[in-house]
């Protein structure tokens, strides 16, 4: 199974690095869309679906936390799971990010083999990227 990841940050050289450590850690990516910042974010939303978001904090315009403050706003966008990478790492800026609805948070420098970790659990899929549903029979399906 892939998946449709968005990611947000304002530094162009950092989202390619960021999606190549995805594809090193063997996260199955399907599209991989970017935005330079939150406000960027929501328009890509607006034609593309996405199963998670990787977003920077400090942006210009609309940074990571506004981000999630509008992503709440919308019926389908609301529950687009938002993991947070940053290099901030205080507790209190952390604990910030999932009072907002933040379901995972990396810090910066960070390895592939957690990034894929992180993505599975806030998708909920397993270690081979898969739902546990969808290991049933799919022969007892009646459609």
């Amino acid at each position: 199974m892939s998946f449709n990841v968005l990611i947000v940050d304002d530094s162009r050289s950092m989202r390619g690095f960021i999606k190549k450590i995805i594809s090193i850690s063997g996260f199955k990516v399907d599209q991989c869309f970017e935005a330079g910042n939150g406000n960027e974010a929501l328009k890509a939303l607006t034609g593309n679906w996405v199963d998670v978001i990787l977003s920077d904090i400090n942006m210009p315009e609309m940074d990571g936390f506004e981000l999630l403050k509008e992503l709440k706003k919308y019926d389908l966008l609301k529950d687009i799971p938002v993991v947070v990478i940053t290099t901030e790492s205080s507790e209190d800026r952390m604990k910030y990010a999932f009072s907002l609805g933040a379901k995972g948070f990396i810090k910066k420098p960070f390895l592939p083999e957690e990034v894929k970790k992180i993505l599975y659990e806030v998708i909920g899929v397993n270690d081979e990227g898969e739902y546990e549903e969808d290991r049933g029979d799919d022969e007892a399906l009646d459609f």
